[in-house]
């Protein structure tokens, strides 16, 4: 049996004669109805990014975009990088003495900066956004204008690949172009002109997003002390805290701004709380945990990425890919704590890469 709602029952009540205090009252009333059935809406709403208990309507929108996605192929990841990597070189080839000359004065740096921008930053943006379906193309197009500039120069040489820096230009190089399209694919991602296929895949499957935090952990690997073989004067927790704590800081920053402006987090990639910046930081403090000399580093690292694969081979899958959430952290994390167990070895495997000179 309903039982009535005293609300309700008072609001359809009558009265025969004026009476000032009963139409305050009936004004309270009203207000009280208002609330209650605000307060029904609001606690029989079935969907969690519905308004009003979401401040962005779109969100439930904005989550679907960026989910169920199965990816692009291996071959099409490797075209698309293997073209950022022809516009560097075609870059440098074609005009090679202004990059010398880019320190030396105003004059120079700016034509640097528009140099790279006309043949690195606009090219790359064209490839990944409206010339996706040309991407074979491109690459083909962009090889055989590299081998013409470098027929008709005769001579090819690249001024970051010679002498004593040759090694530190070439990562600088690479951490440059790292950080580049991770920033144009994440402004991009929210729009339809991005292709959906690049966008990070949803289960398996492989795509150009999906390789952002593995690119940032191999990147911190080959620059960190360990592969240098530089001996720190910190002791170890030391060095972690100095290094972790601007990643914290930035992490819980990304986290209480998407909170307070209800921003659209897709939950199958880290979790509910979890975020980019917490994977880095969990990395550097086990990393500095074990701090294995780099000539070590890339059998532990193989050893890891063995072990962890077997993990999933054997029912870890299931549990990540599985859509029931408890309300301990783990539970709701579990794809960013998770990925602290794999993560170590490809920080490992960058650091021993770059002990034996790759």
């Amino acid at each position: 049996m309903v039982k009535p709602n005293p609300f309700i029952i008072v609001e359809s009540t009558r009265f025969s004669a004026f009476d000032p205090s009963k139409v305050k009252n009936i004004v309270w009333l009203k207000a009280l109805i208002s609330c209650n059935k605000f307060t029904t809406a609001f606690s029989n709403s079935s969907s969690m990014d519905s308004f009003p208990r979401s401040l962005n309507p779109n969100k439930h929108l904005r989550e679907q975009f960026v989910s169920n996605l199965p990816g692009s192929s291996m071959l099409e990841v490797s075209a698309l990088l293997n073209n950022v990597a022809l516009l560097m070189l075609l870059r440098h080839t074609f005009c090679s003495q202004t990059v010398n000359d880019a320190c030396r004065s105003l004059k120079s740096y700016l034509a640097s900066v528009a140099l790279d921008y006309v043949f690195l930053v606009l090219p790359t943006l064209l490839i990944f956004t409206v010339l996706a379906e040309w991407v074979y193309i491109c690459l083909i197009g962009l090889l055989l204008l590299l081998v013409f500039f470098t027929a008709v120069k005769r001579t090819y040489s690249l001024p970051y690949m010679e002498g004593p820096n040759a090694s530190r230009a070439s990562i600088s190089s690479y951490r440059v172009v790292t950080m580049f399209i991770t920033c144009l694919c994440i402004l991009a991602v929210d729009f339809r002109i991005y292709p959906r296929e690049y966008a990070k895949t949803e289960t398996y499957g492989a795509s150009l997003m999906d390789l952002g935090v593995g690119s940032f952990v191999l990147m911190n690997a080959v620059t960190s002390r360990q592969a240098r073989n530089i001996k720190s004067s910190m002791s170890w927790w030391k060095a972690a805290f100095k290094s972790t704590t601007p990643l914290l800081l930035l992490g819980f920053a990304r986290l209480a701004s998407t909170l307070s402006l209800d921003y659209q987090v897709h939950v199958g990639e880290y979790g509910v709380n979890w975020n980019f910046f917490f994977t880095l930081a969990g990395v550097s403090i086990l990393t500095s945990i074990l701090n294995v000399p780099a000539e070590y580093s890339g059998i532990l690292g193989s050893v890891i990425l063995v072990g962890y694969q077997s993990w999933l081979t054997n029912g870890l899958n299931v549990y990540l890919l599985s859509n029931e959430r408890g309300t301990d952290v783990i539970s709701r994390n579990k794809e960013g704590i998770f990925s602290l167990f794999v993560q170590p070895g490809l920080c490992y495997l960058g650091g021993g890469s770059k002990s034996t000179g790759i």
